[in-house]
Parts: C-alpha cells; structure tokens; sequence
C-alpha cells in the first residue's frame, strides 16, 4: 500500500545507486529514474547529489529516508496484520545465515518449514556472521543464525543449539594419529584459517588466546571464506583446520579427512539473532520457534 516513489526512492537511498535499485526491485534504470524526479517534483527539492558517477543524499533526502523507512515499515505491518487476522500464514521471510549455518544445517530446516508453510516465500542470505548481524540491524533481515556472540546494542539473540569445532587434516598427516591435540600443537603445523569477521574465526582466535596462544603465531597459509573450500584445501594435504563438526559428517564417512577433537573441547552457542525493537510477523514468530526446536534436536 506504500507510494511506489517511496519505495523506489529507499531502495536507491540505500544502495546509493540507480542501477542497483533497479536490480533489486526488478525495474529498468529510465523507470527508477522517473520515479525519484517525480518524487523530487512532488518535495519541489532534490534528494540526491549526482557527481563523478556517484550519488548521494541531500539533506532533505536524509529526511525523506527517515520518514520513508518508517511508512515503509508501517505499510508492511499492516498488510501482515490483516493477513493474520484472516489466519493465513504466508508472506516473506527474510532469513540470514552465517556461511557454515546456511551449508550444512538451515536447508533441512527450511525444506520442512516450506513443506507446512508452502504460502510462505523465504529468501536466504548467506554471509560471514558481522555482516548477517550488520543486516539485521538495518532491517533488511526478519532473523539471522549465526555461530558466534552477537554484541550489537540494537540486537537480541538467544542461544538455540550447540556446535563442537575439532581440527581436520588427511589420513597419512602427523595429527591424524593423535586422540586429541592441545591448541600448541598447532604451532607446528602449516594452518588454513577460516575468514576474519566469520564466526568460526572469531570463535577459534578467543580459544587460541584463552589457552595462550596467539593466533597470529599460527603458520597460517590460506584463509578462505568457505567451509567447502576449506575442507578442499586441507584435502590437499597443505596444512590442517579447525571446521564445524556438522560440516564434517560427508568427508567423515568417506574417510577422506580425518577429525581429531581438541582437548578442551571447543564447543559454541548456535544463536537465533534479531532487532529488539522490529515488529515480528507471525510468520518470523513460528519460524523462529520451528528453527529453535530443530537446531537443538541437531545439535544433540
């Protein structure tokens, strides 16, 4: 029910770009661009800058977004709002997942959930978890999965699962033989490290410093952003990782690698993550308590 201006004109705001708003809203760039000059006519003032190729927001544009987000966001309440009164259950659900989460857990999870909901169009975005908690915390995703502590003042999360992390390598390495290996052990072996910024990264360097080691005296040879590309590399028999346990379970009964758990153990929290102060439809609500449960029937 919102202006279509309006809803063109946050698009580009957000993405400071007409061709990507076109992109994202499935229009051509003359049919945005008419869109913000008449919306522009309408305010009798421009809202963006254009110059060297980029744009950006006017003062009144930075006012027009403000108010823009929130009718934007008024709009897409009430449409849910009365859908739930009719007791349908349908509607988008905008789910962002960190990389490990989205490849070997969430598909199953949201192959069931399509199954009981078919009404239901869920969208998946996958990325490393500071830019999943990043999105959340501009409203571009109802909820987020992520496998490490969210510390953001706009967001809430709850712990919904456990995942144990252990080291991986081939069959004929050095480690292979070991019931356990200590994180200084590690310091002798050519090491392939996930991503800064993922959650498994984050998680792995806090449990290299609690035991004191510094992760940058690791002979790191490689990041890489990918659990898949990770587990190849290592395949390779260049170095060892630390991987996700769920992530394993295919190389585990192959026996193409080999996973040794680290003594301690290094488990972490597999969380649920949302905005405090959005609105959740009943459709985020019941997925919400459905990926709960499932997580934590996983994670057993």
């Amino acid at each position: 029910m919102a202006d279509r201006r309006l809803q063109v004109f946050h698009a580009v705001a957000r993405h400071l770009s007409f061709t990507k708003a076109g992109e994202a809203l499935h229009m051509t760039q003359p049919a945005v661009t008419f869109q913000i000059k008449q919306l522009e006519e309408r305010f009798n003032t421009r809202l963006f800058e254009r110059g060297g190729g980029r744009i950006s927001l006017t003062a009144a544009g930075e006012l027009v977004l403000d108010y823009a987000e929130r009718i934007l966001t008024l709009s897409n309440e009430l449409d849910v709002r009365v859908a739930e009164m009719t007791g349908q259950m349908s509607g988008s659900l905008l789910v962002g997942a960190s990389t490990t989460i989205a490849e070997f857990l969430l598909p199953p999870i949201l192959g069931e959930f399509n199954v009981r909901y078919p009404q239901v169009r869920a969208r998946l975005t996958v990325a490393n978890a500071e830019a999943i908690s990043n999105a959340l915390a501009a409203h571009t995703l109802d909820i987020g999965l992520i496998e490490s502590p969210v510390d953001h003042p706009s967001l809430q999360s709850e712990v919904c699962g456990e995942d144990e992390l252990q080291v991986v390598c081939t069959p004929d390495h050095p480690l292979a033989r070991r019931n356990d290996i200590d994180a200084r052990s590690l310091l002798m072996h050519d090491f392939i490290a996930r991503e800064p910024g993922s959650g498994t990264r984050e998680v792995t360097d806090d449990y290299f410093r609690a035991c004191g080691v510094e992760p940058e005296k690791l002979h790191t040879v490689m990041e890489l952003s990918s659990p898949e590309a990770l587990k190849g590399v290592v395949g390779t028999g260049l170095g060892c990782a630390i991987v996700s346990r769920a992530s394993f379970e295919k190389e585990r009964q192959l026996g193409s690698l080999v996973a040794v758990p680290l003594r301690p153990r290094l488990k972490r929290s597999l969380s649920l993550v949302y905005a405090k102060e959005r609105f959740r439809s009943r459709v985020v609500l019941t997925f919400v308590d459905f990926a709960r449960s499932k997580l934590r029937e996983l994670s057993v």
